[in-house]
């Protein structure tokens, strides 16, 4: 019997041992990569501190010598980190540097212009959870009390921020103080304004007991409030700072003098404790913002009395604003309350007429 090889052909034959040979050969490539691969990951295991070489002899300390190659580590904050001179790494400003975005620093568009000790830093603080927000995070007192520094010092003291984003501040005591409506119109009369405010006797007695936390022996807040320290038959002394504020129908007088109403939003300092979400959704649309900052971002905090944030630009946890925010008020003598109630009444009424709202303080 013929072997089954002798029918086949020369040709048929040279083929079959090439293909023998290719097979082989891919055979042999594979399995060498596949050792190699093995090994330099064995090696990375062991030694990954071998994977990078010490930088490259370069004046450029940002280059480093990777495997033989000359590689420059660019920070991922990069330039615009720096122009905005803070950490800051949440989503909003991630984006805003991965499209390139350049910022600048601005004079503020919008101002919180008070009332003192009725909820401003709870507004700031809030408001500034959009995206589109940039606040300075201290209060400048430009318009009050650095006013002759000029406004390139001002400008160096507001936030960096890109086109379509609010630039603002807040000094509470803008609103009280004299000068200041004609400076800010100076500045920009288009410049929108929020005022926080607050049932004036709840206010005064909050002022009192911030500076009386400051000032051990501070005298008892009837005695400061009336003349001659008797609340019985004397007068309410005006010139006395915490009741001089609630005069809040005075000190719109002089704004009105150089803004519309349309260009000033007032906040009611009790609801903003009570449902904050609302009076930020009406706080986003004033400035024709998204509504970002919802109900999803709060909770009470029953102990303090006071909104409490479930998450924030810094921190993802549930935090309240600061032990300060929910201080207890000291006893004050009904009759003290009822008297100076009297006296806000007829300009809370006015003050009701002005702003065609009525905040409903009795």
């Amino acid at each position: 019997m013929l072997k089954w090889y002798s029918a086949l052909s020369n040709r048929t034959i040279s083929i079959i041992i090439i293909l023998c040979i290719l097979m082989l050969y891919l055979s042999y490539t594979f399995n060498s990569c596949l050792v190699s691969s093995i090994h330099r990951t064995f090696r990375k295991i062991q030694a990954p501190e071998q994977n990078v070489l010490p930088p490259a002899k370069s004046s450029d300390p940002t280059q480093v010598n990777i495997f033989g190659s000359i590689v420059r580590i660019v920070p991922l904050t990069g330039a615009i980190q720096h122009a905005f001179n803070e950490s800051d790494g949440s989503p909003k400003y991630r984006f805003l540097r991965q499209q390139g975005l350049q910022p600048s620093r601005h004079l503020p568009d919008t101002l919180i212009i008070g009332v003192k000790k009725s909820g401003t830093r709870a507004l700031l603080e809030f408001i500034r959870l959009h995206p589109d927000v940039r606040a300075a995070g201290c209060e400048v007192h430009f318009f009050d009390r650095h006013y002759a520094k000029g406004f390139h010092w001002y400008r160096n003291h507001m936030p960096a921020t890109i086109e379509g984003q609010v630039t603002m501040e807040k000094t509470p005591s803008y609103f009280i103080t004299k000068e200041v409506p004609q400076r800010v119109h100076h500045m920009n009369p288009g410049t929108k304004l929020l005022v926080v405010v607050r049932d004036p006797v709840t206010r005064a007695i909050s002022d009192y007991t911030q500076a009386a936390s400051k000032k051990p022996g501070m005298k008892k807040f009837e005695e400061l409030v009336f003349l001659n320290g008797s609340y019985g038959v004397s007068v309410i002394d005006t010139s006395y700072g915490p009741v001089k504020i609630g005069v809040y129908a005075r000190h719109l007088e002089r704004w009105l003098q150089y803004f519309p109403l349309s260009q000033l939003l007032f906040i009611s300092g009790e609801r903003l404790i009570v449902d904050p979400a609302y009076e930020l959704g009406r706080v986003q649309d004033f400035l024709g913002l998204k509504r970002v900052v919802t109900e999803k971002y709060f909770y009470f905090n029953s102990t303090k009395g006071f909104p409490c944030l479930l998450k924030s630009e810094a921190r993802s946890s549930p935090h309240c604003l600061g032990k300060t925010k929910g201080r207890n008020h000291p006893y004050i003598d009904p009759i003290a309350i009822d008297r100076l109630r009297d006296f806000y009444r007829p300009f809370n009424i006015k003050f009701y007429q002005m702003t065609g709202i009525h905040f409903g303080w009795l």
